[in-house]
């Protein structure tokens, strides 16, 4: 796994989708279903490992996980801005 975090978002969800050939940054990860209930809580547990913190469900919006930017907007940004 990478060390960047987003690109380690995007391996973990290009693993999980193996006829994903690319994932642009724009892509709807929920309406393309390349992020599924199913594998829902391992992203989670991913981003939680990633940020180093706990990731609250009641904090939780789902625009938040629509696309890479949304992800890395709403996980990482204060990273980069550290």
């Amino acid at each position: 796994m990478t060390t960047e975090p987003i690109q380690a978002v995007r391996e973990f969800i290009l693993e999980r989708n193996p006829k994903l050939e690319e994932l642009p940054d724009d892509l709807d990860l929920i309406d393309s279903r390349a992020i599924n209930s199913l594998a829902f809580i391992e992203f989670i547990f991913l981003l939680e490992e990633l940020t180093g913190e706990t990731v609250d469900p009641e904090d939780l919006n789902l625009d938040d996980f629509r696309t890479l930017k949304s992800l890395e907007t709403r996980f990482f940004a204060k990273e980069a801005a550290c």
